[in-house]
């Protein structure tokens, strides 16, 4: 009986640990500016991220990180001067699950400027971002708010952006399994994320 309750109480602890490395708000939470390396197909990126300003946004984006749902999924969408999208689909082409939608912090005073990362999110919907995200590749001031919702951003690229720039010049064409106009014509996947340990952020 003493084995079974000591069981019980040690797969609960686990459980609990578990949900811990894997909600945001539990990761690194005393770190204001959490770095991800985010492993690509073409190089690698890393992204610092700005929870002081968006910190519903970035424990969100940590939580995808952590819960390895980045981990094998296309950057899906390639605007050269626009943007590069990612985080929604497999690369398989089957969509990535996504958690609940969170609250759209775009009116935090960050801009959608070059270089920084920002939250997709549905057209007519201002508080329906999940796990997709954008990369800015230009001064995109029209994806900020005005006399609506705009986008969150919520970090910036601080190294590999040489990688941001390859990726924005590949081909890209409709893709009838996505059903959308600019997919990259050879695959560019998302090999994996990580949070970088706060001492070895390189």
């Amino acid at each position: 009986m003493i084995r079974v309750s000591l069981l019980i109480f040690t797969v609960l602890i686990s459980l609990q640990l578990h949900a811990a490395n894997t909600k945001g708000q539990y990761i690194q939470p005393n770190n204001y500016s959490p770095k991800v390396r985010i492993e690509t197909s073409m190089g690698n990126i890393i992204i610092e991220l700005d929870r002081i300003k968006a910190k519903i946004t970035v424990d969100n984006f940590l939580g995808y990180v952590a819960q390895g749902k980045y981990d094998k999924t296309l950057i899906h969408r390639v605007e050269e001067g626009y943007l590069i999208q990612a985080g929604g689909f497999n690369t398989d082409y089957s969509e990535v699950i996504p958690n609940d939608p969170i609250f759209n912090e775009s009116g935090n005073g960050l801009k959608n400027k070059e270089g920084t990362i920002a939250m997709a999110k549905q057209l007519n919907d201002a508080h329906s971002a999940t796990n997709q995200f954008f990369i800015n590749l230009n001064e995109n001031t029209n994806l900020d708010p005005g006399n609506s919702w705009g986008y969150a951003v919520f970090g910036e690229v601080i190294k590999g952006y040489d990688i941001v720039e390859a990726i924005s010049q590949v081909d890209v064409g409709y893709s009838d399994k996505l059903g959308y106009p600019t997919v990259p014509k050879k695959m560019v996947a998302i090999i994996r994320a990580t949070i970088l340990d706060e001492e070895k952020q390189d």
